[in-house]
Protein backbone atom coordinates (compact mmCIF):
# COMPACT_ATOMS: atom_id res chain seq x y z
CA UNK A 1 0.00 0.00 0.00
CA UNK A 2 0.80 3.55 -0.30
CA UNK A 3 0.19 6.71 1.13
CA UNK A 4 -0.82 9.21 -1.37
CA UNK A 5 -2.23 12.84 -0.63
CA UNK A 6 -4.64 14.15 -3.37
CA UNK A 7 -4.79 17.88 -3.83
CA UNK A 8 -7.44 19.93 -4.74
CA UNK A 9 -7.07 22.82 -6.84
CA UNK A 10 -8.26 24.94 -4.14
CA UNK A 11 -5.66 23.25 -1.76
CA UNK A 12 -7.92 20.72 0.19
CA UNK A 13 -5.64 17.86 1.04
CA UNK A 14 -6.96 14.13 0.83
CA UNK A 15 -4.14 11.59 2.03
CA UNK A 16 -5.28 8.02 1.34
CA UNK A 17 -4.12 4.86 1.26
CA UNK A 18 -3.99 2.76 -2.26
CA UNK A 19 -3.82 -0.73 -2.52
CA UNK A 20 -0.65 -1.83 -4.68
CA UNK A 21 -1.92 -3.02 -8.25
CA UNK A 22 -4.42 -0.33 -8.44
CA UNK A 23 -3.75 2.98 -10.32
CA UNK A 24 -3.85 6.75 -8.72
CA UNK A 25 -6.85 7.52 -10.60
CA UNK A 26 -8.42 4.57 -9.29
CA UNK A 27 -7.28 5.31 -6.15
CA UNK A 28 -8.95 8.70 -6.24
CA UNK A 29 -11.86 7.03 -7.32
CA UNK A 30 -12.46 4.51 -4.89
CA UNK A 31 -11.95 7.02 -1.98
CA UNK A 32 -14.36 9.92 -3.30
CA UNK A 33 -11.53 12.33 -4.58
CA UNK A 34 -13.23 15.44 -6.04
CA UNK A 35 -11.44 17.09 -9.01
CA UNK A 36 -10.23 13.54 -10.97
CA UNK A 37 -13.40 12.38 -13.18
CA UNK A 38 -12.09 9.60 -15.09
CA UNK A 39 -14.34 9.74 -17.55
CA UNK A 40 -13.09 6.64 -19.57
CA UNK A 41 -12.56 4.71 -16.54
CA UNK A 42 -9.09 4.50 -16.86
CA UNK A 43 -8.38 3.42 -20.80
CA UNK A 44 -6.06 6.43 -21.56
CA UNK A 45 -8.76 7.70 -24.01
CA UNK A 46 -9.91 11.31 -22.47
CA UNK A 47 -7.52 12.69 -20.66
CA UNK A 48 -9.99 13.59 -17.50
CA UNK A 49 -7.98 12.10 -14.78
CA UNK A 50 -5.18 15.12 -15.04
CA UNK A 51 -2.71 16.02 -12.46
CA UNK A 52 0.79 18.03 -12.10
CA UNK A 53 2.49 15.41 -10.16
CA UNK A 54 4.51 17.26 -6.87
CA UNK A 55 8.37 18.22 -8.08
CA UNK A 56 10.02 16.11 -5.75
CA UNK A 57 7.88 12.74 -7.37
CA UNK A 58 8.38 13.92 -11.01
CA UNK A 59 11.58 12.07 -11.44
CA UNK A 60 10.61 9.02 -9.17
CA UNK A 61 7.85 7.82 -11.64
CA UNK A 62 8.32 5.77 -14.44
CA UNK A 63 7.99 7.35 -17.62
CA UNK A 64 5.02 8.88 -19.93
CA UNK A 65 4.55 6.26 -22.59
CA UNK A 66 3.47 7.98 -25.94
CA UNK A 67 -0.16 7.04 -26.21
CA UNK A 68 -0.21 9.34 -22.46
CA UNK A 69 1.73 12.06 -24.17
CA UNK A 70 -0.51 12.33 -26.78
CA UNK A 71 -3.82 12.20 -24.38
CA UNK A 72 -2.43 15.04 -22.26
CA UNK A 73 -2.25 17.13 -25.19
CA UNK A 74 -6.09 17.31 -24.96
CA UNK A 75 -5.61 18.11 -20.82
CA UNK A 76 -6.73 21.59 -19.10
CA UNK A 77 -3.06 23.82 -19.19
CA UNK A 78 -0.53 20.42 -19.29
CA UNK A 79 2.45 21.14 -17.55
CA UNK A 80 5.48 19.51 -20.12
CA UNK A 81 7.22 17.92 -17.12
CA UNK A 82 4.54 17.87 -13.96
CA UNK A 83 1.31 16.53 -15.80
CA UNK A 84 0.19 13.18 -15.67
CA UNK A 85 -2.97 10.94 -16.09
CA UNK A 86 -3.44 8.85 -12.96
CA UNK A 87 -4.54 6.29 -14.75
CA UNK A 88 -1.10 5.67 -16.36
CA UNK A 89 0.51 5.10 -12.64
CA UNK A 90 0.02 2.08 -11.11
CA UNK A 91 0.47 2.39 -7.70
CA UNK A 92 3.50 0.31 -5.36
CA UNK A 93 5.65 0.59 -2.21
CA UNK A 94 7.63 3.12 -3.70
CA UNK A 95 4.69 5.49 -4.92
CA UNK A 96 4.65 6.06 -0.73
CA UNK A 97 4.62 9.77 0.02
CA UNK A 98 3.29 10.92 -3.55
CA UNK A 99 1.53 14.13 -4.14
CA UNK A 100 -0.43 15.24 -6.90
CA UNK A 101 -2.80 18.16 -7.28
CA UNK A 102 -5.36 18.62 -9.01
CA UNK A 103 -5.85 20.92 -12.02
CA UNK A 104 -8.11 23.87 -11.69
CA UNK A 105 -10.73 21.96 -14.13
CA UNK A 106 -10.49 18.74 -16.38
CA UNK A 107 -10.71 19.31 -19.56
Amino acid sequence: MAKITYVEFGGKEHVVEVANGLTVMEGARDNGIPGIEADCGGACACSTCHVYVDPAWVDRLPKKDAMEEDMLDFAYEPDATRSRLTCQIKVTNALDGLRVQMPEKQI
